[in-house]
């Protein structure tokens, strides 16, 4: 796990530079280059990429490249790294770490104190101080200040002004050394200095762990190499018990708000390349502490489930909630529905009991795949409840979700976390057990995409005689957080469910809808060419090179899709992939559509090696809560403002203003992934299916990107990886104890996998 190598480099996001062999240290080791910095030629925000020029030991000017934030002209650095050849700028020794030095020679002390380091201290002043006291200039500021009388011009206010100013500087440089020559980067350093201040030093030298929990950006991964470097040893209950935590983590990144003990023990020992004896201890410790609770009540058996705190608190408080609704019966309707008239007619038996159902008892749910009258369902239920008295609001995980509901029922719909409210001042929702939501009836459309702690939420918020009605499709791909929820209420045997089967949205030339259900059941859809110069709204491309799929995924949706069915590239294409990484993958994809779609967007910056411009279509891809954007949010940057270093972006859900220090919130999104297309629909899809992809080749997946479609869906690839996908029908389940906390009797525990 642990390693003592120093961070990777950042990858060349447009592949503009190789490495030049001449210069490669030998066996593809690092290099080091040491020097005084002559200027800084650019400086990204974050500071993950800058320029600057480098007088080396031999006198010679370099450029140096990569994550160099915090440095100022004049300093002396020492940084590691590997030579490249750029193909516009040269030769330039590409860094991944550095150490910064105090300047030795006047000229560099002269550059240091000009940069701005003191305030009220600018060039003519720091031009003064040097030539009285020469390259003893910072040893006269550290320790002798009071000779600082010795310079013309300085009277004691000032001289007070200087020696604080310095002082902190010292402390904080102090800091930044320490950091810095554990292998922190430079806007770690900033985040771990804004975190806990001029103690920062000592937090880290006490525990390097607590800034896996405590400072964004850094993961167990990053405090094991601290720790490591600090003399910390491998079985030292400090690392065993994050250890721990970590991989109930990792878990929860899968999924799982739970693990059984036995394999949780396994998993930690593997990872930390330790024995289970020693992760026992590491266990003790985080029971002890309260970071990680054990189930064992729950279920039979005597391998407890292991949970972290936040998980099990929201799991058992939401079965709490959920019984308590199920054991109450709904008051009476006065006047009861009439379930009658020439709508109502019109459906058909599943459709008719899921209506009823909403109306008669407190939690109901309805399921079914695309184009079975969902929507249809849920416009009747409105209205009955509407002919009832009954106070009725409308919500979806997703702002498009959100927005698609409310079209449908021609009323307003929220977003769950706008319902609920956020309050900042309390760091919680404003709607919860004390604060209900003021409704009869509430309606919550995409329930698959609700984790548990969501969900606990707004459950929570429910009043004790709500009814509440659950719309979602079974078959798509699980919540992106922990839990099963929409599977864990269908197996725990206690909630109504009804399933529409029948399809209704099938026209004459429409595949998508049909081609999804096939799909769905196991069998591979039609991928027949339509007759020459007719348009459908489906096509299957053959093509098994990924680069010529990238290649073609441009073209179809800066050129062929624009022109053949006149949509706007850059706000109704949407490509979905199964993965992030890899040469067909979202990160990949998003950089060569930006340049297809954006590539003059103006005005830009740039963020670390991203560069951001107005126009891009972006992600939100964390929530928020106090800006009240939240994960999976998708927008377009709609202004960028050099001088206050900020920009703005149009969501779904409203404007929201970012600062270029807070850009690692969002990230392109001309390509996403099918798991962040949750909740949202898009007039064209393109979805490439690739062998590659083997690894997240599932029924599921697919199925989920090919419903996301609702004009035209283009799928590239080959009919192999499709294939495999439909096959495929094992998803590997998660780990919950929420249908057993629903269910009685109790059923045989929940695999886990």
């Amino acid at each position: 796990m642990r390693s003592n190598k120093p961070p990777a480099t950042v990858p060349e996001l447009f592949g503009n530079t190789v490495p030049e062999t001449p210069g490669t240290a030998p066996g593809g080791g690092e290099e080091t280059i040491s020097g005084e910095i002559l200027r800084i030629v650019f400086g990204s925000e974050d500071g993950q990429y800058v320029v600057l020029r480098l007088l080396d030991a031999n006198f010679q000017e370099q450029t140096l490249v990569g994550p160099l934030g915090g440095v100022l002209e004049g300093q002396d650095i020492e940084a590691w790294g590997r030579w490249e050849t750029h193909k516009q700028h040269g030769r330039q020794f590409r860094v991944s770490r550095f150490r910064a030095v105090l300047p030795s020679s006047a000229k560099g002390v002269r550059r240091y104190l000009a940069s701005g380091i003191i305030p009220g201290v600018g060039p003519k002043l720091a031009e003064r101080i040097v030539d009285r006291f020469g390259e003893k200039t910072l040893e006269v500021l550290d320790k002798y200040s009071a000779r600082l009388r010795e310079v013309p011009g300085i009277g004691r206010k000032r001289i007070d002004q200087i020696r604080e100013a310095w002082r902190r500087h010292a402390e904080e440089r102090s800091v930044r050394i320490f950091l810095q020559g554990l292998g922190m980067g430079p806007s770690a350093t900033t985040r771990i200095l804004q975190r806990y201040g001029q103690g920062a030093a000592e937090v880290v030298r006490r525990n390097p762990y607590v800034l896996a929990r405590e400072v964004r950006g850094i993961g167990f991964s990053t405090a094991d190499r601290i720790a490591g470097r600090l003399g910390i040893e491998p079985t030292d209950p400090l690392r065993l018990a994050a250890g721990v935590v970590y991989v109930l983590q990792q878990l929860g990144d899968r999924g799982h708000t739970c693990y059984p003990q036995s394999r949780l023990l396994q998993e930690v020992a593997q990872t930390l390349e330790v024995d289970e004896d020693h992760v026992r201890i590491g266990l003790e410790r985080a029971l002890m502490d309260g970071t990680v609770r054990a189930e064992s009540e729950v279920i039979d058996g005597s391998d407890p489930y292991l949970y972290l705190q936040p998980l099990q608190a929201a799991e058992s408080q939401l079965a709490a909630a959920l019984r308590a609704l199920l054991d109450r019966p709904p008051p009476a309707l006065r006047p009861p529905p009439r379930f009658g008239g020439p709508l109502w007619e019109r459906l058909n038996s599943e459709q008719k009991q899921a209506v009823t159902r909403a109306l008669t008892t407190s939690v109901s749910l309805i399921t079914g795949g695309p184009g079975v009258g969902k929507t249809t369902v849920v416009g009747q239920i409105v209205t009955e409840a509407q002919r009832c008295g009954l106070r009725v609001l409308l919500a979806a995980p997703t702002g498009r979700a959100a927005k698609r509901l409310a079209e449908s029922c021609h009323r307003e719909a929220k977003t769950l976390h706008r319902l609920l409210k956020w309050d900042p001042a309390r760091r919680t929702f404003v709607h919860d057990a004390d604060r209900p939501l003021r409704c009869d009836l509430l309606i919550v459309d995409e329930v698959s995409m609700l984790d548990v702690v969501l969900a606990n939420h707004l459950f929570a918020a429910v009043a004790p005689n709500s009814r509440v009605v659950l719309v979602g499709d079974k078959d798509q791909l699980p919540s992106v957080g922990p839990g099963f929820f929409l599977h864990d209420l269908i197996d725990c045997g206690r909630v109504p469910v009804t399933y529409l089967t029948h399809i209704y949205r099938q026209q004459e030339n429409s595949r998508i809808v049909w081609n999804a259900h096939l799909v769905n059941r196991g069998e591979m859809p039609d991928l027949r060419r339509p007759p020459s110069g007719e348009l459908r709204d489906f096509y299957w491309i053959d093509e098994s090179d990924p680069e010529r799929v990238m290649a073609l995924i441009a073209r179809m949706a800066a050129e062929r899709i624009p022109r053949s069915f006149r949509f706007d590239p850059r706000s109704d294409v949407q490509v979905l992939v199964p993965m992030h990484r890899g040469s067909c993958g979202a990160s990949a994809l998003n950089a060569l559509l930006q340049q297809a779609l954006n590539p003059n967007g103006s005005p830009a910056f740039r963020y670390g090696e991203r560069v951001f411009r107005v126009g891009d279509r972006v992600m939100q891809i964390s929530n928020n809560y106090d800006k009240g954007v939240f994960n999976g949010e998708l927008g377009q940057i709609a202004g960028i403002d050099g001088t206050t270093k900020t920009f703005r972006v149009t969501f779904d859900v409203g404007v929201v203003d970012y600062g270029w220090d807070e850009a690692d919130q969002v990230k392109l999104a001309y390509a996403v992934t099918i798991h962040k297309s949750q909740g949202s629909e898009f007039p064209v899809v393109i979805m490439p299916v690739l062998t590659q992809h083997f690894i997240m080749l599932q029924r599921n997946l697919v199925y989920t990107g090919m419903t996301r479609a609702r004009r035209l869906l283009v799928m590239i690839g080959t009919r192999k990886a499709l294939a495999i996908a439909i096959r495929n029908d094992r998803p590997a389940l998660r780990c919950s104890l929420l249908a057993a906390r629903l269910r009685a009797p109790r059923r045989p525990r929940p695999q886990a996998k």
